[in-house]
């Protein structure tokens, strides 16, 4: 790898160690001073990322509270924008996780005004799409507000508005979570229906099975029947042969019966998001071996983009499972496995695939990746093996594979150890395996972060970029200047609007791009629609 360090300083603008003068910005939690982001900009970053596990400079509870007052001033504000924002980014599969969605939910349906309690309760559907949703919803709602007659009803209308045969899986495979039940939910909601098989479900829920109705059951509500009668067989065989007739989630399947043979006979109607959790179990148990037939429908199915799309699988997801997967082990040492490359190169197409249609900009890009301690601190969006330091170089590769004309480097030490600040020539190839990418970035030799770099190192070197796009915790403090103040004077020199686009894979309080400047965009690192608004943004002509 080529490794050029580069360092730079400037004692006629504004060391990172103090504000820009007459800006408005403010200490960040690394002894720094960077922008901060306005209250919808961080409602977005919860939704998208979350808080788990917290930041190297800053706590997940305390980073928790912040966002909790923060989604509190936007509720005040505009609880329908609220309301409207949280029902984008869940539904169009933008974010990480649910339960950020779910509690911001949450928290509008407990306190907001009238208008926007009812509204959030109304859409409680769209939000909660499977039972493990409403359960964490119910969890959330009682921090806010109490069983009252509006919450009931959301409840119950959640119950009644899904169709019979879906909510019958649903109670099946989701039984209960966080200390919730369905029996629990459906005897607080009562629900009322003249649906006599889903008025059959809801006694089964609630008061258990009914053996003097075993015909009703295998006539109208086959699963339940089977999910019942599983519990009794004897065999895998026999347990197999409910599955593949009844469709039965593995879920519902004693735990000693669940076999290879049992495995196998699930995988064909296993959810797709079930089959890319489970891929190092399938391949310890043999299921997935080369050539076989298994292991053709698994990687068809994990690299087709309308499946992935369908099933909301976010790029994170597939990133963590190929960190997981490439390892040979499982997070909680639950068995080992021998690595199927054909799984791995699968799963690298299915990260790119889970992103949006992005096209490409036509112009010169430099990219910028943070690789400094406090990006290995936590994993992005509650993803133990996805540290923001991988997570960077992940989105930098679909940028990487979309443009080209452009240059990456790494904020790396500049030899004086972890308080020096350089930057480096990253040798990366849009053809290399992500995972290799990966295992290169944790390397290199870390120093303090300073943005301002890469705009110094162009003008130094007289290169020419129509965008530099920084992916960072915005955590900066290492400059003798601000990011911006290097942008326009990069700007001024050579000529050309430049743009920074600030990438940030933290849900944190700042940003390095000033938000009065038109051509500096802040964006959410992991949220699927991110590289399309770069590339738009870059395309954009502000002149």
């Amino acid at each position: 790898m080529s490794y050029q360090a580069y360092t730079t300083y400037n004692t006629k603008v504004t060391p990172q160690s103090e504000p820009i003068p007459g800006s408005n910005q403010v200490p960040n939690s690394a002894g720094g001073h960077s922008f901060e982001v306005d209250i919808w900009t961080r409602l977005n970053r919860f939704l998208i990322l979350g808080t788990e596990g917290g930041t190297y400079y800053i706590r997940q509870k305390e980073l928790t509270k912040k966002n909790a007052k923060s989604i509190r001033k936007c509720i005040l504000e505009d609880g329908k924008r609220v309301v409207d924002t949280v029902l984008d980014i869940s539904d169009s599969g933008r974010a990480v996780k649910n339960d950020p969605a779910l509690f911001v939910l949450a928290m509008c349906a407990g306190l907001g005004d009238d208008f926007t309690r009812k509204y959030a309760l109304t859409n409680l559907p769209k939000i909660a799409r499977i039972g493990t949703h409403l359960f964490h919803f119910a969890g959330y709602v009682e921090q806010f507000r109490g069983w009252g007659r509006g919450l009931r009803k959301a409840i119950a209308n959640w119950y009644l508005l899904k169709e019979t045969d879906k909510l019958a899986y649903q109670s099946v495979k989701y039984q209960q979570r966080d200390g919730w039940s369905h029996k629990d939910l459906l005897r607080l909601s009562h629900p009322s229906t003249q649906d006599a098989n889903k008025d059959l479900l809801f006694e089964w829920v609630t008061k258990g099975y009914n053996s003097s109705k075993e015909d009703e059951y295998k006539d109208s509500l086959s699963i339940i029947w089977a999910f019942e009668k599983v519990k009794s067989v004897q065999t895998d065989v026999e347990a197999a042969k409910l599955v593949e007739e009844y469709k039965l989630p593995l879920e519902a399947v004693p735990s000693n019966l669940k076999t290879p043979k049992v495995l196998e006979t699930a995988l064909p109607h296993l959810g797709l998001t079930a089959i890319i959790r489970n891929l190092g179990n399938y391949t310890k148990h043999g299921i997935l071996s080369p050539q076989s037939d298994a292991l053709k429908l698994v990687t068809s199915r994990i690299t087709d983009k309308g499946k992935l799309q369908k099933a909301r699988i976010h790029p994170l997801s597939v990133l963590q499972a190929m960190q997981t997967y490439k390892s040979g082990k499982g997070l909680k040492g639950s068995g080992e496995w021998e690595v199927n490359p054909q799984i791995v190169d699968a799963l690298d197409d299915a990260f790119y695939l889970s992103f949006d249609n992005i096209i490409p900009t036509g112009k010169r890009v430099m990219l910028s990746l943070d690789v400094s301690s406090s990006m290995t601190w936590s994993g992005c969006g509650g993803m133990p093996s996805v540290t923001p330091r991988v997570g960077s170089a992940a989105m930098a590769m679909v940028t990487m594979r979309t443009e080209s004309d452009y240059l990456v480097t790494g904020f790396t030490s500049s030899g004086g150890g972890w308080n020096s600040s350089g930057i480096s020539i990253l040798d990366l190839s849009p053809k290399m395996r992500l995972d290799d990418v990966c295992d290169r970035l944790e390397n290199l030799d870390f120093g303090g972060t300073d943005c301002s770099l890469p705009m110094k190192y162009a003008l130094e070197n007289n290169l020419k970029f129509d965008a530099f796009v920084v992916y960072t915790d915005s955590e900066t403090w290492a400059g003798r200047s601000h990011p911006v103040e290097a942008l326009r004077d990069y700007r001024k020199k050579t000529g050309i609007p430049a743009k920074l686009i600030v990438v940030g894979m933290e849900a944190n309080d700042f940003t390095i791009a000033d938000p009065d400047d038109a051509g500096m965009l802040d964006v959410v690192g992991f949220d699927t629609t991110a590289p399309s608004v770069m590339s738009d943004f870059i395309r954009e002509d502000l002149q």
